[in-house]
């Protein structure tokens, strides 16, 4: 149990209500991976404009389950802001597999 991701905040925003926790741990399931889909093909197809909005929505729920992952996911929100053309593939990576992890971990804690 949490060894890709963490619950103190979680825990803490929840004020130790467990319902509420594997609600928030549910929320993650339903949205992160689907976001992380999508800002895999955004960069592929190099859409900033999608990059940026999509990095940007995950970045909440990246720090509060402490992926370990906010400054690589902010690099690559900033890649797509900022409309840079340097390859960003490698901290994409990170945050995808990091996510992938997360993702499979809280499906077997939490019984999703």
């Amino acid at each position: 149990m949490e060894q890709h991701y963490k619950l103190h905040r979680v825990k803490e925003l929840a004020d130790n209500d467990e319902e509420f926790i594997a609600v928030l741990a549910a929320t993650f399931l339903e949205e992160v991976p689907e976001d992380a889909e999508r800002l895999k093909n955004a960069v592929a197809e190099n859409d900033h404009y999608t990059t940026y909005q999509a990095a940007h929505k995950m970045k909440p729920t990246i720090d509060l389950f402490e992926l370990g992952v906010l400054a690589d996911l902010i690099e690559v929100q900033d890649w797509g802001k900022f409309e840079q053309s340097h390859d960003i593939n490698d901290k994409l990576s990170i945050v995808l597999e990091a996510v992938e992890n997360a993702s499979a971990e809280i499906r077997v804690d939490f019984n999703l």
